[in-house]
């Protein structure tokens, strides 16, 4: 019967599996329809729910092969029994209370697996529903170049094209505004600025020419490649004419796709750990089960019964709840993190961040906003100014000596801000610029002085536009009130352009001549501004274009975001090292890096150029000691992050440009912005910041630590009760004893063992100071000497306690219900207890606080009150082959198993001690060699 009923469940499960993917199917599908937006979101929500949904069947099937196990041994051994008993109404009874409890066991796990079910089908929702996600990259290619109409000429004819319809050969019309379709050779440009930061990272548009290049001059580098102008990039200013030479995958952006899908994502360290753990645990509980059923036969016991025993063990022993809590575990943080604003697509990315020890950061859009913000104010009589605030809106003051500027307050600075203004083409609305990045960020000034409505005030008479070779621009325009004037000129552009129009300077309002040392000091302030990483431009106006009165200076920059210099204080101080890697200049980046306190004195920088000589042994010898990387082309990146993994680093790695796509995805972690990413670099990431907030990192590295410790708490309480229950057998067999544990007590301990007290240990609140914590070793196993050390204690103590319970109870040499019942609630109090210990593995109980985890309390709770239920409810009685205890007896044995809690506090409180002891003499360490500083 036994062996029947075992096929049985085999047929079954062999007839579920293949119904575990059409399932999902039939659920998904229309589930799928009905939330989602548009057919490409619908396609790939109902793929995300029907992965989500089978791999939960998976998991419930493989438990549910395990609890059928259970259940046909417990069958064959009733069975075996009754028949071999012809079947006596005692043992029939207890047949059927077996079944009955069997299938009460079987309601329990079904409903904790549909809990489960409904939180990962919760949490695909909450993934999927994010476009961001959902869209694959294969699907935002094909909308994005659906979607975009462009003006082409084909077959002498101008017409609206398709871009997914543009082929080599057809001529393409560009104008302000527009996404370039395809790669294109320009042989006609006006006035051309091409915004490629999404594709290069350099902040600045790049101005582009017809004349030809030579392919050995720029060595390869993209942003110096004039004449061409590539897919996905935007048209800031001017128009152009331009032949396709590359389209889809053959273009540059295709490229970069084609790098990203040959790079494969590493294997996380909690999963290697994992696999290592899983075949460690199995491999030494099967070898010390099949000594004891070997020693057991040759003392002559009952081969059925060593192997009835046998079996319970390997039940009890192997720890199939461990993935169940790592999967839940990490599933909760997942759910944590979204509510920080960061969308996580892979479960063991979370855990991956406690160990990351290297952050390679994009400079363009992810440290810095990719806003250009003018940020210094200088005067030519020598005044300073300076702004704050970031981006295209008003957000922000002028500041002079700490005194707020705002209108014609100082004449001198509204001057500067009148011809930045009005000598402009540029135009924000909603917060959004459309034109020049540098003409944005000074109506960004004038906005933040009050005086953005001066451009409504002048008409414009005469222009004469910005071009690469002048390196200015000039505007003659006239008061609306005074249009009978002649007009005045305003001029702004590069300081060497602007002087040679210059033959004033103004000075509190009055025009001055302009001399050789007043020229000098301009000079050398724009060297100043210069050196910092700003970007100058100076201004002048006057009534004609030779006799200019110079007015000044502002200082341009793209500058940090916000919140990032804390962030990256904390994450240097808790041992993470930061690199900055972009595609902009060295001075720009130094400076940049300099204000966010990565650069100092005595660091190091590498030109993409220079990595691209070094072979990747060479570049992983200097790397450490590299903090800028600048002029980084998409490879080059590829290549730092091969390098840093080659040295043992685990490395995440932030962008938000196409050319951040392939280092995210080989990188350990890939993190993305959320507003400002492209759909490459997000699809090609392991975790989207929503809000573009770095300092959301922390968070993420703090999750990731917690997780990581909670899972250490369940392998601690899961290792120490395995353990204890395989030496408790394995000594009562060797010394010749009587099974203190029968088969039915072992699988219920092996419940609750897996069952929710250990589960509710991998909802521990995370500790704040986790944070402090360095990263990690990767290489460490998740079973240091210091958990193994507290396992095995608790595990000596177990079985010591147990032993001693089962030794008082068996002086008459007779094993009776109420020695196995004493014995069997000795070790699951002793469980209960340790389970309260191993809560944390630094802090003490009451500094965690008993009710601080509800779930352990109500996982607990139950558990003691089916232990009583198991003692006391007669026909679970009959099944356990239990007897009531008297409440002495449970006070008694609440008093010894409280000693494993006890023991393990004490052992915290030694630990905490010693910790406490080497910090002073690290401190004292450090004294010392600063006395010994200050006295040489």
């Amino acid at each position: 019967m036994s062996l029947s009923l075992s096929l049985s469940v085999s047929l079954c499960l062999s007839f579920s599996l293949p119904l575990s993917l059409p399932l999902p199917l039939c659920i998904c599908v229309p589930l799928s329809l009905l939330l989602a937006p548009s057919p490409s979101l619908s396609l790939s929500l109902s793929l995300t729910l029907t992965l989500s949904l089978s791999l939960t069947l998976t998991l419930s099937l493989s438990l549910s092969l395990s609890l059928s196990l259970s259940l046909s041994l417990s069958l064959s051994l009733s069975v075996s029994l009754s028949l071999s008993l012809s079947l006596s109404l005692p043992l029939s009874l207890c047949l059927c209370l077996c079944l009955c409890l069997c299938l009460c066991l079987c309601l329990c796990l079904c409903l904790c697996l549909s809990l489960c079910l409904c939180l990962c089908l919760c949490l695909c929702l909450c993934l999927s529903l994010s476009p961001s996600l959902s869209l694959s990259l294969s699907l935002c290619l094909s909308l994005s170049l659906s979607l975009c109409l462009s003006p082409s000429i084909r077959d002498g004819r101008l017409e609206q094209l398709l871009a997914r319809e543009l082929v080599p050969g057809d001529t393409v019309c560009l104008s302000v505004g527009e996404r370039v379709p395809a790669d294109l050779r320009l042989f006609e440009a006006s006035d051309l600025a091409v915004d490629e930061s999404s594709l290069t990272g350099e902040t600045s548009p790049s101005s582009k020419t017809t004349a030809p290049q030579d392919p050995a001059s720029n060595g390869g580098d993209m942003a110096s490649r004039s004449n061409l102008a590539f897919m996905g990039t935007l048209v800031r200013c001017g128009k152009a004419k331009g032949i396709v030479i590359g389209t889809g995958e053959n273009s540059e952006f295709g490229e970069v796709f084609k790098m990203m899908q040959a790079e494969e994502a590493p294997k996380t360290p909690l999963q290697k750990s994992m696999d290592l753990l899983g075949k460690q645990l199995s491999l030494y509980s099967f070898c010390i089960i099949g000594v004891i059923m070997l020693v057991g036969w040759l003392q002559g016991k009952r081969i059925m019964d060593m192997f009835t025993i046998g079996v319970s063990l390997a039940v009890a022993a192997i720890p199939e709840g461990l993935p169940i809590v790592v999967t839940v575990t990490l599933a909760l943080g997942v759910m944590r993190m979204v509510k920080k604003r960061a969308i996580v697509k892979k479960l063991p990315i979370v855990e991956t961040l406690s160990c990351c020890n290297v952050i390679c950061s994009d400079k363009t859009g992810t440290l810095t906003k990719n806003e250009m913000t003018v940020t210094q104010v200088f005067t030519s009589d020598g005044l300073h100014a300076e702004v704050t605030g970031v981006g295209y809106n008003g957000a922000g003051e002028v500041l002079l000596d700490g005194d707020v500027v705002h209108g014609y307050a100082c004449p001198s600075i509204s001057k500067i801000v009148e011809v930045g203004c009005v000598c402009n083409d540029s135009v924000i609305r909603n917060n959004t610029l459309l034109g020049r990045p540098t003409e944005g960020a000074l109506l960004a000034l004038a906005m933040k002085a009050g005086l953005e409505s001066v451009q409504q005030e002048f008409v414009r008479l005469e222009e004469q536009p910005f071009t690469s070779e002048n390196k200015w621009m000039a505007v003659r325009c006239v008061h609306r009130t005074q249009q009978d004037q002649p007009g005045v000129f305003f001029m702004k552009g590069a300081y060497e352009q602007v002087i040679r129009y210059c033959t004033f300077f103004n000075s509190q309002g009055a025009a001055v001549p302009l001399s050789q040392q007043q020229r000098e000091l301009f000079q050398q302030q724009k060297s100043y501004m210069g050196t910092a990483g700003l970007r100058v431009l100076a201004f002048a106006s006057g009534p004609q274009m030779g006799s200019l009165t110079f007015l000044g200076l502002v200082g341009i920059i793209d500058p940090p975001r916000s919140g990032v210099k804390e962030a990256i204080g904390t994450l240097i101080g808790s041992g993470v090292a930061i690199k900055m890697i972009t595609g902009d200049s060295q001075e720009t980046a130094v400076s940049i890096a300099s204000r966010l306190g990565l650069y100092t004195k005595g660091s190091q920088c590498l030109s993409g150029e220079e990595v691209d000589q070094m072979d990747l042994h060479q570049l992983s010898q200097i790397v450490p000691r590299i903090v800028v990387f600048y002029r980084a082309s998409p490879r080059n990146k590829l290549k730092i992050v091969k390098s840093l993994q080659n040295i043992g680093a685990v490395v995440a790695m932030t962008g938000d440009g196409v050319n951040d796509a392939v280092a995210l995805k080989a990188a350990d972690i890939g993190v993305a912005m959320g507003l400002t990413g492209t759909d490459v670099c997000k699809e090609a990431a392991d975790m989207i910041l929503v809000d573009d907030d770095f300092a959301t990192i922390l968070s993420a590295i703090e999750e990731g630590k917690g997780i990581y410790n909670n899972i250490k708490n369940f392998v601690r309480f899961q290792l120490s009760t395995s353990i204890a229950a395989l030496t408790l057998i394995s000594l009562a067999t060797l010394m010749n004893f009587p099974n203190p544990l029968n088969a039915m007590q072992i699988l219920w301990i092996n419940i609750i063992m897996d069952g929710p007290p250990a589960q509710s240990l991998g909802v521990e609140p995370v500790d704040r100071e986790v944070i402090r914590q360095p990263p990690r070793n990767v290489r460490d196993s998740i079973i240091t000497r210091s958990l193994l050390l507290k396992v095995l204690l608790s595990a000596f103590v177990i079985v010591c306690g147990t032993l001693f319970v089962f030794w008082r109870e068996l002086r008459d040499n007779e094993i009776t219900p109420r020695d196995t019942t004493m014995t069997f609630t000795c070790f699951v109090f002793f469980d209960m207890f340790n389970a309260l210990s191993s809560r944390s593995q630094t802090r003490m109980v009451h500094e965690m606080g008993l009710c601080s985890n509800r779930m352990f309390c109500y996982a607990v709770l139950g558990s003691i009150m089916g232990q009583l239920m198991v003692i006391y409810f007669p026909p679970l009685q009959s099944v356990f082959q239990t007897e009531s205890l008297s409440v002495l007896d449970l006070v008694f044995l609440l008093g010894l198993t409280s000693s494993v809690c006890v023991l393990s506090e004490l052992v915290k409180l030694a630990e905490r001690w010693r910790g406490a002891r080497q910090d002073r003499g690290r401190c004292s360490d450090s004294a010392s060699d600063a006395d010994t500083f200050h006295e040489v």
